[in-house]
């Protein structure tokens, strides 16, 4: 039996503790393995002199137009060389889920797949990968990873995403920066902020209140960037409040800068600046892919006229150097060629990720798995039978080396004796229906349908809905597979069907992932990082989205984005946030919290042990959420904390202890502009997703004396 046990551990190079200017981390590669290390390293010779010094020397040494001009992108995906100072070309490729600029590469996990894994060891082995994968590329910088909220189902972008929650968005996204800048690349995180529909993208307008952004729409970039030490950030398309967000003096100088101490550069989406001048004076260090608008015509006219100081582009000249600088990229080449481009290491990564991400929605009277013996003939079909749905559209789509279509998973996997059939046609698949012992109905989005640059609907495509239950009225066990970004239309299908998996677009090996859990080869393990509503008007966002009045959007839902809003509106979800099944059971002891008191500085544990009850190994994750009993601002009921994935053999007990710190009970005070933790009573629930609570406990803050 395949488990989720998997962890391929690589690591080439080691991360050097270059702590120049206070950039965290600073990279330096201590050995590439192919006689490229730098001098110093394999002659004995001193170090170089740190990345803070030698910036300030090349500084010093650049014409006023070669400053000029370096803060714009050039050939679509680089910063210029500047051959004199033997300052190389820096390539970029985009991502998050694949370096995927240059020919076929691996395509891993989604971010919406990859939250679903709730796996900080996933998410740094698969940053781990990408990493390699760039360097097998020569790419000097990541464009990913991407941390929006997901507020709507409906956001093109959803799938690049990590969730509606921003504890588990900023819990994973730290590892997989780490992974990835541990190999000598640069990761960017994006997209700087409130990205959070693509409808419109470049003239809507995000009106977000200060303590919604800094509960909500802030935690994941601001751990990427104190947690993480991302290198890069890249801005969004959209405006927030008003004001463009490569061009946004808050976002960047106050937020990023002052306040969270970001010491990388800042690169603006492609084409997403419209003023230069503001742009500059705003904060952004880079334009790409170009300086179409932060160009030598905007600038020199800006100096002369007192609007611009030659201090400004020399920030944004200084940050970029200090920042490759740091990485390790004057000191060596950035292609490896010991890293195949198509690696059997990042293969093996990819499946597992997959693995992990598939959530098992529902299994009326056990309908999965399915059990090789007793069946002996199955029919595939629906539009995503043998499409490619290992990835959603846009800039993160990659073409890959091998690709498993659910089908051919299927056929795989089952085995000489079980017949496979397929089709695409409703007739011929309800013809089929009748024929077999099981039907698996491949539906959902593709590429095509749900993409950066669009929204999708919240229905499935045209005929979907109509093929699954014109199948599952002919065929007691039929089976649907939902490749998406999120949250659909159930109505009208989901009671017909005793079993439905949400497979995401889990990366190239999205069919033997899936054929492995139909056939119990794989636990389902995966847990839903957005909450999957019952109809589009209650999600918490729906009034609002797209409502559009001179080209705003307001998040008049607030804080009470997810599952903070059903909870606080008493909606019931079809799913809720956390959900997944698996073809085992687990039983939670009673949870206990060591200190019960602690000072708004402290921290406490919550220990509690979760024993497999059933007769399959199985992972499952221990969720710990928060209410705050009595709160002088709005709070949600609960919100989550904390969480562990625990791998349990059956019959096995395991002690799960999970840290919870005062820090992470404050809420955002607009008055004095920082979070405030309120002494009282916080209870304590833990469980298997937010709406099953196996536990409570108590937890008292006392104001320091």
């Amino acid at each position: 039996m395949k488990n989720n046990k998997i962890r391929t551990r690589r690591l080439l190079f080691l991360a050097a503790a270059l702590l120049a200017a206070g950039f965290v981390p600073s990279l330096r590669a201590a050995d590439d393995s192919n006689g490229t290390s730098p001098n110093f390293l394999a002659g004995g010779e001193p170090p170089p002199p740190p990345a803070e010094k030698r910036a300030e020397d090349l500084l010093s040494q650049m014409t006023p137009d070669e400053k000029m001009a370096y803060i714009g992108g050039t050939n679509n995906f680089y910063i210029r060389a500047i051959p004199r100072l033997n300052l190389p070309a820096i390539k970029m490729s985009d991502g998050p889920m694949a370096a995927r600029n240059d020919g076929p590469t691996t395509a891993y996990p989604a971010g919406i797949a990859l939250a679903a894994t709730w796996d900080t060891n996933m998410a740094r082995e698969i940053g781990e990968a990408l990493g390699r994968d760039c360097r097998s590329r020569g790419v000097n910088i990541l464009l990913g990873p991407a941390v929006n909220i997901y507020r709507s189902p409906l956001c093109g972008r959803n799938f690049e995403y990590m969730g509606e929650d921003p504890f588990l968005a900023a819990t994973l996204v730290a590892p997989e920066i780490k992974g990835i800048q541990s190999q000598g690349v640069l990761a960017t995180i994006k997209h700087f902020a409130c990205n959070n529909e693509e409808w419109d993208r470049n003239r809507i307008s995000s009106e977000v209140d200060e303590r919604t952004l800094e509960e909500i729409y802030f935690p994941a970039f601001k751990a990427a960037v104190q947690d993480g030490g991302v290198g890069c950030v890249m801005t969004s398309y959209n405006l927030l409040n008003g004001v463009h967000c490569a061009e946004n003096d808050y976002l960047m100088n106050q937020v990023l800068r002052k306040d969270w101490g970001f010491n990388g550069f800042v690169m603006s989406d492609w084409s997403a600046v419209h003023n230069g001048l503001l742009a500059l004076n705003g904060g952004l260090d880079l334009e790409m892919p170009r300086g179409t608008y932060m160009n030598r015509a905007t600038m020199t006219k800006a100096l002369a006229n007192g609007q611009l100081k030659q201090a400004v582009i020399d920030d944004k000249v200084r940050h970029i150097l200090r920042t490759i600088i740091a990485a390790g990229f004057l000191d060596r080449p950035q292609a490896l060629d010991t890293i195949p481009r198509n690696d059997p290491d990042n293969a093996r990564v990819a499946l597992e990720g997959a693995r992990e991400a598939i959530v098992l929605l529902k299994n009326y009277r056990h309908a999965l798995p399915l059990e090789r013996k007793s069946i002996k003939s199955i029919a595939v079909v629906g539009p995503n039978a043998a499409r490619q749905v290992y990835c959603g559209g846009g800039s993160a789509f990659p073409r890959v080396f091998e690709y498993v279509s659910i089908r051919d998973g299927i056929a795989r996997e089952a085995g000489s004796g079980i017949k496979v059939f397929t089709s695409t046609n409703l007739t011929e698949s309800v013809a089929l229906a009748k024929q077999v012992d099981a039907v698996v109905v491949c539906a959902g989005f593709n590429a095509s349908l749900e993409s950066e640059g669009k929204d999708r609907p919240f229905d499935l495509p045209a005929g979907q809905s109509n093929l699954i239950h014109a199948v599952a009225a002919v065929n007691h066990r039929t089976i649907v597979v939902i490749s998406s970004g999120g949250g659909v239309a159930w109505a009208g299908w989901l009671d017909k069907t005793p079993a439905v998996i949400e497979a995401w677009y889990p990366g190239q090996f999205v069919g033997q992932a899936v054929a492995e859990v139909l056939f119990g080869d794989v636990n389902p393990s995966g847990r839903l990082p957005a909450t999957f509503e019952k109809k589009f008007e209650d999600n918490p966002s729906a009034p609002y989205y797209h409502l559009s009045a001179n080209n705003k959007t307001p998040y008049t839902e607030g804080i009470f984005v997810g599952y903070r809003g059903y909870d606080a509106k008493e909606v019931e979800p079809e799913f809720c946030f956390g959900h997944g099944l698996s073809y085992t059971e687990f039983k939670y002891g009673k949870p206990l919290v060591s200190p019960a008191e602690i000072p708004p500085d402290g921290e406490a544990t919550v220990s509690l042990e979760v024993k497999n009850t059933g007769n399959r190994a199985g992972d499952e994750v221990v969720q710990l959420y928060v209410h705050d009993v009595k709160s002088s601002v709005p709070q949600p009921p609960k919100e989550l904390k904390g969480f562990l994935r625990v791998v349990l053999d059956p019959g096995e007990t395991k002690t799960v202890k999970l840290t919870l710190t005062a820090e992470q009970l404050a809420f955002w005070d607009v008055k004095t502009r920082g979070f405030v933790v309120e002494p009282g009573a916080y209870e304590l629930l833990v469980g298997s997703s937010s709406r099953d609570i196996r536990g409570k406990a108590k937890l008292e803050v006392v104001a320091a004396k």
